[in-house]
């Protein structure tokens, strides 16, 4: 019986979703079974595309072509300059791709990147990202953003919000269902016991109440708790001396308290292969970790390596949490 395939959203047309759906097939298609859900217009020129009606026909026609479930978003693309016609159709053919993999008909998600505003315009899109849409489509009230690669994972417990907002944010059930979300996502992938290392918020991880307090007061107190409870926690540790080699080979995954103190380090290490991942969904989600590139949309040099890494990691989570 073939493998189930892994359904790939179209993202934001304007961007360099189409042509790293078309970079991403060229590279996986003796290897890897997935299909888009898009629209086969919006394709590069001369991209080999094999129309389908159902996901499972994607493993018949990878060798023929990108496996297209075809749907009509109306106007052309315009690369670079996002559309409000198109909107609605990038929103639906997320809702779809979770509607496949719910119904045991794709194996994983991987969402091709999106941009936010455009679909607040043109859809009234009322999340402030994918993360927060899938878990609502989930029907789930907490999930984890992970980035992930070879050198690193780590997780964000703020995510999109502004830095003046993150200590109010950063609550002690926020942070404890972050710290368990992640640690039962990464035994579900094959990690039996998962190495966590948390950071401080403050500079220095607070030095002891000099530099802030949120450390003392509930951090630790928390991370106490947990290690008790059996998980293999450490922290909290000053920010800025996680993340050199050494520091990395001593955990599996690190918890930072808002985005930039977790995107910023592995973007720095590998930022053409990063993969997000959404834990606690249900279901296995991936993406690239990068946006929509509108400056270089429709000019061939979108690079699809974060989008393969991102295709394959679905797949290994398939594997690891079919084989758990």
């Amino acid at each position: 019986m073939p493998r189930l395939p892994i359904a790939l959203t179209s993202g934001e047309p304007a961007g360099v979703g189409p042509e790293i759906a078309a970079k991403a097939w060229a590279a996986l298609k003796d290897t890897e079974v997935f299909f888009l859900i898009g629209d086969p217009a919006h394709l590069p020129a001369g991209t080999p595309i094999a129309l389908i009606e159902a996901p499972q026909e994607a493993a018949a026609a990878m060798a023929a072509g990108l496996p297209v479930l075809a749907r009509d978003f109306g106007p052309p693309r315009v690369p670079g300059q996002a559309q409000a016609a198109h909107a609605p159709h990038v929103v639906e053919a997320i809702r779809e791709a979770v509607t496949l993999v719910k119904t045991a008909r794709a194996a994983a998600v991987c969402t091709n990147p999106i941009h936010k505003k455009a679909l607040q315009d043109g859809a009234g899109f009322a999340y402030s990202g994918h993360t927060e849409f899938l878990a609502d489509l989930a029907g789930v009230d907490d999930v984890v953003m992970m980035l992930a690669c070879d050198a690193l994972r780590v997780v964000p417990a703020t995510i999109h919000i502004a830095l003046e907002e993150v200590p109010r944010a950063l609550t002690r059930e926020r942070l404890e269902t972050t710290i368990r979300i992640t640690d039962a996502g990464l035994r579900a992938q094959g990690i039996a016991h998962p190495r966590i290392a948390v950071a401080g918020l403050n500079p220095h991880a607070g030095e002891g109440g000099a530099m802030g307090h949120t450390e003392t007061l509930m951090i630790a107190p928390l991370l106490d708790e947990l290690r008790a409870d059996g998980l293999k926690i450490a922290g909290p540790l000053p920010a800025d001396t996680m993340f050199h080699p050494e520091a990395r080979a001593r955990y599996d995954v690190a918890i930072c308290m808002y985005h930039d103190q977790a995107l910023i380090p592995i973007k720095t290490l590998d930022f053409a292969h990063g993969v997000n991942v959404t834990l606690g969904l249900g279901f296995v989600r991936t993406s690239p970790d990068h946006g929509t590139a509108f400056d270089i949309a429709g000019t061939g040099r979108a690079d699809p390596s974060s989008l393969i890494a991102a295709l394959r990691m679905a797949r290994e989570m398939v594997r690891e949490t079919d084989a758990a």
